[in-house]
């Protein structure tokens, strides 16, 4: 399927050509058939040759006191049909509309100059080339054209090919894209519940899906799916869809929410954009655009001179939506925007600023950054605004990783930039020189810290978090084993070049001392009153397990190096299971050390206890 827009003053003919080219009533409502006036969006489709897939129109209403209107159906629409009475010729509602695409940066578009049998020739003619020349100075530039009276029936074989030639230079949408259906209406059918519809840009709507809807972050199901009035199990955009919900939140949509793939999103009331528009600073566009259509210029073709300030608060029109924005200027043509609730939005989404009231004139908006920094410092914003001039709108991973240096992964995708690189731990992306840097920084702390405590070289891995400001202590883990000087994570330790604490005489002494007893009498671990004697406290021991002089079983229990592993085989060759009492007799000590060793080798895997009572070793049969 492919969907166009209308566009134009009012009364100039859209809705009568939607019906001509669809055989459908666009006015949906009573009193806009009773008045002859589009006052909300209209619909209708048609296929334009029998092997050709069908198009649909989004009639929208010309009239200045539904602009808001007109732009919930524009906003997601690739294409626009702009059309132009030949007795009017261009009017106010013309300009505004089209002021509206070019701040969209709507750029595919076709003429159409209707009631052609109430204009002589040469009026025809001149009112279809002022047209030409006011389009071309917008972003559609150069568009064709087709002179067509849907009351007499002339035109309409001729608008119908030229149609044909502008969907088939649409962009293709993507179907794997993921979901964002804004909504332009809901309404509650019985015995189904809410259903809403919209126009579905891109990626596929399958039954049975499960969406975010913004109002409220509520989870919401389809439940039924029709695209052109036929039930459908499965529909891809580009396309008019409408979708049944199920779920609490349902029958809290309203146009301007917005029905999203879960998890592949993030909400912002907080965004840096460029502006282009009459009021806002000269920009000079997309790369690669006519220079003769870079600047946006409205039908009043307004003077290049210094543009005026924007008002503060504006209203911020993208997809359905239409919310209320503080605008903060940051310098050149960029801005803040405080929105007055959270929008779905990405990076390139673009969108309009305009003032409903006194402030008439809209703006054009390419939004940069959906997670800006805070502007806490005095010069912060200037300082942003550079930082923000050589941002194109164009997703750029590698750039996005440059900027934020780390970053998770379902984070950069939300904003609408692929990874440019693997994760370097779980989720976590890094760019490439910030790591190098942060790994330099990690093996300086370590051996800040060994310098620091010659008694515990091991920096614990938190500390090295904090001292790295890093959000996870995955990152720390995995700079451990970056490529770099040698750094070992022992027991949620890091050793460099110290991997061993150098003990002092005293204390070598003391733990010399400890060895020969043991070696003497291995599993009868001195007691607290002796480790006493010899000076050895909790600080000590831990030097001594550090350096790698004893073996920490428990607190207050220490026994040599490898004591557990050969414990652990003399009691393999005990009848299996055995009792702590049987182990306590093979080992040759009091229950003291017995306990807590054997809970030691049950948490290292050496022994697996089987009941309060019995214990057996791996490996051997019960």
């Amino acid at each position: 399927m492919h969907v166009l827009a209308t566009a134009g003053h009012v009364d100039h003919g859209k809705s009568t050509l939607v019906r001509a080219l669809t055989g459908m009533e666009p006015d949906r409502w009573a009193e806009e058939r009773r008045r002859g006036l589009t006052l909300d969006l209209g619909f209708g489709w048609t296929r334009l040759a029998p092997e050709q897939p069908p198009v649909a129109f989004v009639d929208v209403p010309g009239h200045e006191r539904f602009v808001h209107n007109m732009l919930a159906g524009v906003g997601p629409v690739p294409g626009v049909l702009f059309v132009v009475a030949a007795d009017q010729g261009w009017q106010a509602q013309s300009s505004e509309h089209l002021a509206v695409l070019d701040a969209l940066g709507v750029r595919h578009g076709l003429l159409a100059v209707t009631r052609s049998d109430l204009a002589a020739p040469h009026t025809l003619r001149a009112t279809r080339d002022e047209a030409l020349a006011h389009l071309r100075r917008s972003s559609l530039g150069e568009v064709p054209s087709v002179t067509v009276s849907a009351t007499a029936g002339t035109g309409t074989g001729a608008l119908r090919a030229a149609l044909a030639r502008l969907v088939a230079a649409l962009p293709a949408p993507d179907p794997a894209a993921d979901v964002r259906l804004w909504v332009d209406r809901s309404f509650t059918v019985r015995g189904h519940g809410t259903v809403v519809t919209g126009t579905l840009a891109g990626g596929t709507l399958r039954t049975g899906d499960r969406l975010l809807l913004t109002r409220g972050e509520a989870p919401v199901r389809v439940r039924q799916l029709q695209s052109l009035n036929e039930e459908r199990r499965e529909v891809g955009g580009l396309a008019r869809v409408a979708v049944n919900l199920h779920g609490p939140a349902a029958g809290t949509a309203r146009r301007g929410d917005a029905l999203l793939t879960p998890d592949r999103w993030l909400l912002t009331d907080t965004l840096d954009v460029r502006l282009r528009g009459a009021d806002a600073p000269p920009d000079d566009g997309p790369p690669g655009r006519p220079p003769e259509a870079r600047a946006h210029k409205s039908a009043r073709e307004p003077s290049r001179e210094p543009s005026r300030a924007l008002p503060r608060e504006l209203v911020l029109h993208t997809g359905s939506a239409a919310v209320p924005a503080r605008v903060r200027p940051l310098g050149g043509d960029t801005a803040r925007l405080r929105l007055a609730r959270a929008l779905p939005l990405r990076i390139g989404d673009r969108a309009v600023l305009r003032d409903p009231g006194r402030y008439r004139d809209p703006v054009g908006v390419t939004v940069l950054d959906v997670r800006p920094p805070p502007l806490r410092r005095r010069g912060a914003a200037a300082a942003r605004a550079r930082e923000l001039t050589g941002l194109t709108g164009v997703p750029d991973g590698a750039d996005e990783l440059r900027r934020r240096l780390l970053v998770h992964r379902a984070e950069l995708v939300a904003m609408g930039a692929a990874p440019p690189a693997p994760p370097v731990a779980g989720e976590w992306l890094a760019d490439p020189g910030h790591w190098r840097r942060l790994r330099a920084r990690l093996v300086e702390a370590v051996e800040q810290h060994a310098t620091a405590h010659p008694l515990d070289p091991g920096l614990p891995t938190g500390a090295a978090r904090h001292a790295l400001d890093l959000p996870d202590r995955a990152l720390v883990d995995a700079l451990a084993r970056a490529p770099g000087p040698r750094l070992e994570n022992r027991d949620g330790r890091l050793y460099g070049t110290v991997g061993r604490p150098a003990l002092p005489d005293r204390l070598r002494t003391a733990v010399d001392a400890v060895r020969r007893e043991l070696a003497a009498a291995p599993y009868r671990a001195p007691d607290a009153g002796r480790l006493r004697a010899l000076g050895l406290d909790r600080s000590a021991l831990a030097a001594a397990e550090a350096a790698g002089a004893l073996l920490k079983v428990a607190d207050g229990i220490v026994l040599l190096p490898g004591a557990d592993e050969a414990a652990a085989a003399l009691l393999a060759r005990l009848p299996q299971p055995f009792t702590a009492s049987q182990a306590r007799q093979a080992l040759g000590t009091t229950r003291r050390v017995t306990v807590p060793l054997l809970e030691h080798l049950d948490r290292t895997g050496r022994t697996v206890r089987l009941d309060p009572a019995l214990r057996r070793c791996p490996g051997s049969a019960d």
